[in-house]
């Protein structure tokens, strides 16, 4: 064992801080889930490249930080919780029972009989401090993100506490693609874990592949809340953003004034967002991006959305051609190369459907079934690659 591992080994503490293994097995042993620790970088990096080796994931979650905010009696109960390392968020809804919901479960789980006052709400909101234009805040040197109801008048009646974790092993999933240095746009249901990935994704090309990296980060979700970025980025530069309107111009200015070589941005949403990529692209710099969105069919027929895979147009074939194609005169064609040439469908945390982005749109757009890559992770934790599966997913 390195000398850097033992010290991270001897780091690992019982339940009260903020460093876990999810109950792998590491060299024969089984670290309990409970088990957990706030690391210092250089530890995250040596764990990192023995999570490579051996096919786990580790995960610091800093979670205590997030109890913190919480009615007295919902932190002690979370804190005793044996679920804890798969809590997924905390509601805070004014005259509403607190609940808790978990990764796998459907529904959530409720943390008392009392209702929520609005004197907890505005305790949580004192601790948590200002939020922005977009509602949502962060706790300074964490992951997490809190997201604020208002009624009409501007008062808070309800929060949203999202637990933020960095985990290290999944960038394992796409790793030979990033080999590749070309563009890869993320599609996944909200909490399926696409902000979790570009953060291990800018950590990896920052530090290991050693190139320019600039994350523009809209609301302090992949490089965390304060002016001092999360270590989980690692050499990763990060570039907040003062409102999400303005996310598209803080796109091209990362590019203009910081000479990145790959650009990774987080939830591209907007017409403008969609135009800022190609231009990014265009000028040779990889772009890491994420859309809401299940599928390829979702994008392709989002009209803000599908320049990012090229774009549709009709076109009017002649007859001779019509009848050469045994198709109707007036079909869909894709209109550019996309700004993204691969897309991920993330299914699961553990299990990706990979398309060639060009490929995969023309096929769905005459009618077929593209060809595709499923990446998974088999019962040993380690990544199975099956290429040249036929797409099970919708089409056009």
């Amino acid at each position: 064992m390195s000398s850097a591992a033992f010290a991270c080994r001897l780091a690992l503490s019982p339940p009260e801080s903020s460093f876990a293994f999810p109950s792998k097995r590491r060299n024969g042993e089984v670290l309990p889930s409970g088990w957990k620790r706030s690391l210092p970088f250089p530890c995250l990096k040596a764990l990192a490249a023995k999570a490579m080796e051996d096919g786990f994931v580790v995960v610091e979650d800093d979670i205590h930080a997030l109890l913190e905010i919480l009615p007295r009696d919902v932190h002690e109960k979370l804190r005793n919780e044996p679920r804890r390392a798969q809590l997924l968020e905390v509601i805070l809804d004014l005259g509403r029972r607190p609940e808790a919901r978990f990764l796998g479960e459907s529904g959530g789980q409720y943390l008392r009989e009392a209702e929520i006052t609005l004197n907890e709400l505005e305790e949580a909101q004192n601790a948590v401090g200002e939020f922005g234009a977009d509602n949502r805040a962060g706790i300074e040197g964490t992951l997490h993100r809190i997201s604020a109801i208002r009624s009409r008048k501007g008062f808070i009646v309800g929060m949203t506490c999202r637990v933020g974790r960095a985990v290290t092993g999944h960038v394992d999933m796409v790793r030979d693609l990033l080999n590749l240095n070309e563009s890869i746009l993320f599609l996944g249901r909200p909490g399926v874990g696409k902000t979790t990935v570009m953060r291990e994704i800018a950590r990896v090309l920052a530090d290991e592949l050693h190139k320019r990296v600039v994350i523009v980060d809209t609301s302090n979700e992949i490089g965390g809340d304060g002016d001092v970025p999360h270590a989980a980025i690692g050499g990763a530069r990060r570039m907040q953003v003062p409102r999400p309107s303005l996310q598209h111009r803080v796109m091209i200015e990362a590019v203009e004034n910081h000479m990145p070589e790959v650009v990774i941005v987080d939830e591209i949403g907007t017409e403008a967002e969609t135009m800022a990529c190609r231009s990014i692209a265009e000028r040779g710099v990889m772009l890491i991006g994420t859309a809401h969105g299940e599928q390829l069919g979702n994008i392709i027929k989002n009209p803000t959305l599908s320049d990012l895979v090229g774009g549709v147009e009709t076109v009017t074939l002649g007859d001779d051609e019509a009848r050469a194609r045994r198709s109707q005169k007036s079909i869909l064609e894709r209109k550019a190369p996309p700004t993204f040439p691969f897309l991920i469908e993330m299914r699961e945390r553990n299990y990706w459907v990979t398309h060639w982005t060009e490929r995969s749109v023309d096929m769905l757009l005459h009618g077929k079934k593209p060809l595709v890559e499923v990446r998974k992770r088999d019962d040993q934790f380690k990544v199975v690659i099956e290429r040249w599966k036929t797409y099970d997913g919708d089409g056009i």
